[in-house]
């Protein structure tokens, strides 16, 4: 792989650390800023709803100025700038600043590969690429559990998030010096998203695309830590240990997508038959009383592995695009699928703490939100259902 998309992997590792290690430090930011789950959920959502917010702009970055500027100029002064907020914060409502900020920062690195992808490699092996650069960027998903537990507990939360400023920081730099761009397209048609958007076929897809990455994030980038200890009552390390295990069936998910529309010749059923087993799980934990770890482990493993399909969802949205607006498709995807995320975020926190308000055991409110994500992702495969498949 060619060394600026080796960056650019890099980079989409801090994005990945950055949505998830939330969960892992739940409870010291709780004693030191006064932080409680409702309020993490808040700043969460913040983080996916302004990634989302960012894909518009960034999808015209990208056809217009290019990869390069899009994505170091972005994590310099949201990645680098939202991280230094967050070291310095005092109340909760500077957590959700920089989680806001750094949502802009981390919104164009993952899609400034993908439009490399697009504009560059054969469209046959888009799913494959897709996946290989998601799954190798979700290290960072690893990186922000047990690490960066038992980080935490070497040096602080402060300096721990004052380092990855830093690494941010020398990321962006790298970027701006080292991404190639791909030749520009030259083309006497004329486009905007707006195009995109009245195309039917897409319409079928956009739903799923929003619920379906929703349980996995929420859980391992927020309720898992306090799950755990409130129904198992696991310490710091065991809660470390737990969400690397989950991390890692996000990224085997992610590895296990990726050739399987050239192997089975299908892209809508691959999608389909593993968001059944996603939403499956989701109402497992929702509509049981789990009373063994193991299994809570293993349902939530399950949620992450079957819920990583957003690489062979992307391609079967790209298989729609005209190439003048690749990077307007790419980030519109992505926009429903982060979007999504940190919608269902906010609502879930609402609902979380609407719930504990009258709960009679300390598993009511985690079962409600299972059942919430269950229900979007069952939702999403009804709609899905009509799509039309396409495959290159």
């Amino acid at each position: 792989m060619r060394v600026d998309l080796i960056l650019l992997c890099f980079a989409y590792v801090l994005s990945q650390f950055y949505r998830a290690f939330l969960a892992v430090l739940t409870e010291v930011l709780e004693r030191d800023v006064g932080a409680t789950p409702e309020d993490l959920a808040m700043a969460s959502g913040l983080w996916f709803l302004a990634f989302a917010a960012m894909q518009i702009p960034v999808g015209a970055a990208l056809d217009r100025v290019g990869p390069r500027r899009t994505a170091s100029v972005l994590l310099l002064v949201g990645g680098g700038g939202g991280a230094v907020v967050f070291a310095m914060a005092t109340v909760p409502a500077h957590i959700s600043i920089a989680m806001l900020l750094i949502g802009v920062g981390c919104s164009p690195v993952l899609m400034a590969s993908y439009y490399i992808f697009a504009r560059t490699y054969s469209a046959a092996v888009f799913a494959t690429l897709a996946a290989v650069i998601l799954g190798v960027g979700s290290v960072g998903n690893l990186a922000s559990a047990l690490p960066t537990t038992l980080a935490v507990e070497a040096f602080g939360w402060r300096s721990v998030v004052w380092f990855t400023a830093g690494v941010s920081v020398i990321t962006a730099l790298g970027l701006f010096f080292i991404v190639r761009d791909p030749e520009r397209v030259v083309s006497d048609v004329k486009g905007s998203v707006l195009d995109l958007l009245r195309m039917p076929a897409l319409w079928l897809i956009f739903p799923l695309m929003a619920f379906q990455y929703a349980p996995a994030a929420g859980a391992r980038g927020l309720w898992i830590g306090p799950y755990l200890r409130d129904i198992f009552g696991a310490d710091n390390a065991l809660v470390g240990q737990i969400t690397l295990l989950m991390g890692a069936a996000m990224i085997a998910g992610t590895f296990a997508y990726g050739p399987l529309d050239r192997l089975l010749g299908t892209r809508k059923w691959v999608i389909f038959g593993g968001n059944i087993l996603s939403m499956a799980a989701c109402f497992w934990l929702g509509l049981t009383s789990v009373e063994s770890l193991w299994l809570a482990v293993a349902l939530f493993g399950a949620i992450g592995f079957f819920g990583a399909s957003f690489p062979m969802m992307m391609a079967h949205g790209r298989a729609f695009y005209p190439p003048h607006l690749v990077g307007r498709g790419v980030t519109l995807m992505n926009l429903f699928a982060i979007g999504g995320v940190g919608i269902m975020q906010m609502l879930a926190g609402g609902l979380y703490g609407r719930v504990a308000a009258h709960a009679v055991s300390p598993a009511e409110p985690y079962q409600a939100l299972f059942v919430f994500y269950g229900a979007l992702v069952a939702l999403g495969l009804v709609i899905y259902l009509f799509a039309r498949e396409r495959t290159d």
